[in-house]
């Protein structure tokens, strides 16, 4: 995205819980500046938390009008007092996202069945584990796309392990297939086996 003509990417920091943290503030301090300097007239504000309220306020002061825009069902998760400061309230529906976004379903159902192939093994204890983790990991990796692939690879060139966001994923998913929490052990080899199919993917 960052590489787009006319799209400036900002991002957060990843905190060790694989949550992104850091953007509200980079919202704000955008929405200030741009209306500071009257680079703006209309802001669309797509987010629910309270913290962007004051960035609305500075806004408006110098003559923004601000739209807060909801995906469904939003009502639940957005801010009271930040619905009532912005200047309209719109929330889209399924109807109108599947219009320009469509969603990879996660070949969960795979990802299970082949768990349950490597658990039939006869192996016990840790082998067992470490054998139905790798099966996992690797039906896992099967089911990503081409732009999945080329994001982690992109990630390779300044990080190093698994992205945040796949290893959060990957960490319940291997846990419920060996029915219980990873050990340190499990979770090493489980972040190996994923650079491994990753890699023999590129």
């Amino acid at each position: 995205m960052a590489g787009l003509d006319d799209v400036k990417l900002r991002l957060g920091f990843i905190n060790s819980h694989g949550q992104q943290k850091g953007v509200d503030s980079l919202i704000v301090t955008d929405m200030i500046e741009l209306a500071r300097l009257k680079s703006i007239g209309d802001a669309i504000l797509l987010s629910g938390d309270e913290d962007v309220r004051v960035g609305v306020q500075i806004a408006q002061n110098y003559g923004v009008r601000v739209h807060l825009l909801g995906i469904a069902p939003s009502r639940g998760s957005q801010s009271q007092q930040l619905m009532l400061e912005a200047d309209t309230t719109t929330e889209w529906g399924a109807d109108t996202i599947k219009t320009f976004l469509s969603v990879r379903e996660e070949k969960e159902e795979v990802i299970k069945v082949a768990a349950a192939k490597a658990a039939s093994t006869p192996a016990t204890g840790e082998a067992h584990n470490l054998a139905t983790i790798a099966v996992t990991v690797t039906t896992f990796v099967d089911g990503l796309g081409k732009t999945d692939i080329e994001g982690v690879a992109a990630y390779w060139e300044t990080d190093r392990g698994v992205p945040a966001e796949l290893d959060k994923k990957l960490l319940p998913i291997c846990g419920s297939a060996i029915g219980g929490k990873l050990t340190t052990s499990e979770i090493r080899h489980m972040r190996a086996t994923f650079q491994k199919a990753v890699k023999a993917k590129l």
